[in-house]
């Protein structure tokens, strides 16, 4: 009898009590590289993501939404960012928000130089992320946490005065990956997201343009913006396909070429597919093989209504 009402009440807790499976809450925490400045990304979606600073944002973790959704996942999304910071600011300042309550699963990442006082110093993003899984661990000691290793920025690397000025794209994401590495281990990081090896990877794949400053070939698509450091459009789309992959085990590529986010800021079939193919071929044997989500057309219709 006893082992009946303990399995009763495992089933009420998963499922709730209106017998529905329970949503899956995820924060992200960050800066302008998750909530999308210089795109349409910036403001896509955001009522179907929670802001904990009510700016209105929708951003990458709206586009997480809509890949899970379309994939018939249930996540409660989440986002903390402020921009131009790392996780520092967020532990010295938004504690209260992101800690009144446990997190299922968190994403989260630094300053895109590691250090805004020291460039390519990878001391304050080990100390901070550490600190940060520590106060989300005090809050649900079985939250997964993932940190998301960030793109290489055109601007600091081309131009003559940046911090890997003379050294190559791929340097820079290698570099910001190797730090993101020495982190994972001593927070306990579920998994690094390889994100700014992906956008390597287009590049290397010629799905992409490496170099901003010299004009874009024809047929690639510019993953920054107009400043070169953050993202366009396709950028942050990639970025949201690797996180999906990362954290639903999902493969990107499911989604289909009539994916709605895609069709939504004006990607093109070929765009979208070849975003999902580089987000896969990155995320390799960590990701499940999967049918398609949908064959049905893309149409304003169909995806107002998900």
């Amino acid at each position: 009898m006893k082992s009946v009402s303990a399995l009763i009440a495992v089933l009420m807790f998963a499922f709730g009590s209106t017998g529905t499976a329970a949503s899956i809450s995820i924060l992200f925490i960050g800066n302008s590289f998750l909530y999308g400045t210089g795109s349409a990304v910036r403001f896509y979606r955001s009522a179907t993501v929670t802001d904990l600073n009510d700016e209105g944002i929708g951003g990458v973790p709206a586009l997480f939404k809509s890949f899970t959704q379309q994939a018939g996942l249930d996540y409660d999304v989440a986002l903390e960012t402020r921009g131009g910071s790392g996780l520092d600011f967020h532990l010295a300042n938004k504690l209260d928000v992101i800690g009144a309550r446990g997190w299922d699963t968190v994403v989260m990442h630094g300053f895109s130089l590691l250090d805004a006082q020291k460039p390519r110093d990878p001391a304050k993003l080990v100390a901070t992320t550490k600190q940060m899984a520590d106060v989300l661990r005090g809050k649900n000691p079985n939250v997964a946490i993932y940190t998301m290793a960030t793109w290489a920025r055109a601007d600091h690397v081309y131009p003559a005065k940046g911090a890997w000025t003379g050294e190559t794209i791929e340097t820079m994401a290698r570099d910001i990956r190797a730090a993101y590495d020495k982190a994972a281990g001593p927070a306990g990081v579920k998994a690094v997201i390889p994100v700014g090896e992906a956008w390597t990877r287009a590049m290397q794949a010629g799905v992409a343009d490496a170099n901003p400053y010299d004009g874009i070939e024809a047929g690639k698509l510019n993953l920054w913006t107009y400043d070169s450091y953050h993202a366009s459009t396709a950028g942050y789309y990639l970025e949201a396909l690797v996180i999906f992959g990362s954290v639903t085990g999902r493969d990107p590529r499911s989604l289909g070429e009539a994916e709605c986010s895609g069709f939504e800021l004006g990607l093109s079939r070929a765009e979208v597919s070849a975003l999902q193919q580089i987000a896969f071929d990155q995320l390799g044997s960590t990701v499940t093989a999967a049918p398609k989500v949908t064959a049905k057309p893309v149409t304003a219709e169909r995806c107002a209504a998900r």
